[in-house]
């Protein structure tokens, strides 16, 4: 469970009656495709015929760009999800960043889960012994990425929910 139980109004839009405005929700879902993408070739070296992973990126960066509408993204999200259940270890992390990045469209939160997962996938792949290194790198990595208009704001989610994002943090 990658979601607070009480929603952080940070992260949910003003029209829901919390502060986060609609371009700062879009660079939060681009920032998430980005994440997911970087390791997506951990999916894709197990199951390079299944498009649903980086199907659930484009619509995460079309949905931002105002392309597709929210349960399209959402709905390529799940797709992803799905493509993830069956497997373990790097492919199943990658899918699953995949998928919460595509989530990001229905709600924001989900963004810090790409970000999570990703590093998940990129520890899991790692030689044996460098999996914490290879996630703070790859947590470095992620930061370096962050849009400056939602830097602190992630950073901040990153703090808070750090312990239920099993410590992935920490970098």
């Amino acid at each position: 469970m990658i979601l607070s139980k009480v929603p952080d109004p940070r992260l949910v839009t003003i029209r829901r009656g919390g502060t986060l405005t609609d371009a700062d929700h879009q660079l939060l879902a681009l920032w998430a495709a980005t994440c997911a993408e970087h390791v997506l070739a951990l999916f894709e070296s197990v199951r390079p015929d299944d498009p649903r992973p980086r199907q659930a990126i484009g619509q995460a960066r079309a949905w931002a760009r105002g392309e597709v509408k929210m349960m399209e993204a959402r709905a390529a999200g799940g797709h992803a999800m799905g493509a993830a259940r069956d497997l373990q270890g790097a492919a199943r992390h990658a899918a699953y960043a995949a998928g919460q990045a595509g989530a990001v469209a229905h709600v924001a939160a989900h963004g810090l889960g790409a970000a999570a997962y990703a590093i998940k996938a990129a520890r899991a792949a790692a030689l044996s012994g460098e999996g914490v290194a290879a996630g703070r790198s790859e947590c470095r990595w992620q930061r370096a990425q962050l849009p400056e208009p939602i830097r602190e704001l992630v950073l901040d989610d990153q703090r808070l929910r750090n312990d239920i994002c099993w410590s992935v943090f920490d970098c």
